[in-house]
């Protein structure tokens, strides 16, 4: 009978239910979460034009809306630390262009977009246009750290391109004026608006590298749109201030205005002001500066005059213990201190070696050869004794074996029965071994089989039994 584990499907029981798989069963939120990080990890920060609609403001300060076009919607989310940078508040109805990343809001599952920036649509193409070339330039390496020039510490004559009408060339004035009016001042005219303003900037620059007559050039314009500022985002101003040989410091428009000039050039200010107080010393600080400069060099003639006075009475000392008789008794007695070492590891290292002779010739003599032969003679007899006695052991086993099983075949043996007086007849022509007597007829011959050789007999009669 073959036994059936237990384990094994009966009738009544399928194979699918016995050998269930496993399955990865998802939770809602497992799904959502999931669902998240595939977005956002797919997708980059988009730019994306719409208009709005649905606008919410809580009091959270976090922005809720719905960007729509004329065949689809989507629902965004602007947070506090992202808006709070606007310099306008959007309204339904308001075309407008977003930065923002892909996302998905988990407790609704409701998909979503993540708005980190925003724009008015009218600044959207120029935005497009001022961060495609900047990130042309930025391939080229136009802003690259390793071609910024350091600014002169301490500029002799500085050269300002800007409008000589605006509002800029007067706010750096009044700052040189208030800082360092010893500074002499170079103004290289030029527009700062319109289509003509990028050729003029240009021109300018490459003007005062010619003359190479300023230590530092400072390109400033006051405040306004991007539209405004537009000629500060032209390639061909930011590859003349990439050239330019002198340092370039930008100041152009407010703190929160950025052009592709500020990237090109060597410093960027936040403002024209800002960039006037970065490159003039200020002669309030100068004097501070040298006043400190003086008292620095007061306490460092006195520390430096106390070092010389201890130095000379620390050397006057010396002189003094380093005396040949002082010195003489030391080297005795540092003479005698070595012989006393000396000696004291003599002595030591004879014990040290004394001991590890001693230990050595122990050991030799517990591993003499006459020692060895002793044990392993010994051992030999042992062995032999007891192989002796195994073999004797095993030949009685064996005899007694031997006995056993011919007493098993003299039971079964056809000699044993012969021997209690019973014969085998065999027919003497084809030694056939006779069971009935009517095998045999009358004047047959026939063989029989003693316990001790054969009989050769001839069948007289053959009388079969009823």
């Amino acid at each position: 009978m073959v036994a059936v584990p237990p384990d094994f499907p009966s009738e009544s029981e399928s194979i699918a239910e016995t050998f269930e798989i496993k399955r990865d069963v998802y939770t809602v939120s497992r799904l959502n979460r999931e669902v998240k990080w595939l977005l956002t990890d797919n997708f980059p920060r988009l730019w994306i034009e719409g208009e709005v609609s649905n606008l919410a403001r809580p009091a959270s300060g976090h922005w809720y809306f719905t960007l729509k076009d004329g065949e689809a919607q989507v629902r965004c989310a602007m947070f506090r630390q992202h808006n709070r940078r606007l310099n306008f508040i959007p309204a339904n109805g308001n075309h407008v262009l977003v930065r923002a990343q892909v996302s998905l809001f988990e407790p609704r599952g409701d998909f979503q977009l993540v708005v980190e920036s925003m724009e008015e649509a009218g600044d959207g193409a120029l935005r497009r246009a001022f961060e495609a070339l900047k990130q042309r330039l930025h391939g080229e390496g136009l802003f690259a750290p390793e071609h910024k020039r350091s600014l002169p510490p301490w500029p002799e004559r500085l050269g300002v391109i800007t409008s000589p009408s605006g509002a800029a060339v007067r706010d750096v004035l009044t700052v040189l004026r208030r800082r360092f009016s010893g500074l002499e001042v170079i103004l290289y005219p030029c527009q700062v608006q319109g289509e003509s303003a990028k050729y003029e900037i240009a021109r300018a620059l490459e003007t005062a590298n010619r003359r190479h007559e300023c230590d530092v050039l400072l390109l400033v314009r006051g405040g306004g749109s991007l539209e405004d500022l537009w000629a500060f985002n032209e390639e061909m101003v930011a590859r003349a201030i990439h050239a330019s040989r002198i340092p370039v410091v930008a100041g152009v428009g407010h703190e929160i205005d950025f052009t592709i000039a500020d990237f090109a050039a060597d410093h960027r200010a936040p403002t024209p002001s800002a960039a006037a107080e970065t490159v003039s010393p200020d002669s309030e600080a100068l004097h501070r500066h040298l006043v400190a400069l003086e008292n620095r060099i007061s306490l460092w003639f006195q520390r430096h005059r106390r070092q010389l006075g201890q130095q000379l009475r620390w050397l006057t000392t010396r002189l003094r213990q380093t005396h040949p008789a002082r010195r003489l008794t030391e080297k005795m007695q540092r003479l005698d201190e070595v012989t006393l070492r000396c000696q004291r590891a003599l002595q030591s290292q004879l014990a040290s070696r004394r001991q590890r002779l001693e230990t050595r010739l122990a050991r030799l003599a517990r591993h003499h050869p006459a020692d060895r032969l002793i044990r392993t003679r010994i051992q030999v007899e042992y062995l032999d004794r007891r192989l002796h006695e195994a073999q004797g052991r095993r030949l009685d086993r064996h005899k007694q074996y031997l006995g056993e099983l011919s007493r098993a075949l003299d039971t079964v043996s056809p000699l044993a029965t012969l021997g209690r007086g019973y014969a085998i007849a065999t027919d003497a022509e084809t030694g056939h071994v006779l069971t009935e007597a009517r095998q045999m007829q009358a004047g047959d011959h026939i063989r029989a089989r003693l316990a001790q050789g054969q009989l050769l007999c001839e069948v007289k009669e053959v009388i079969e039994d009823e």
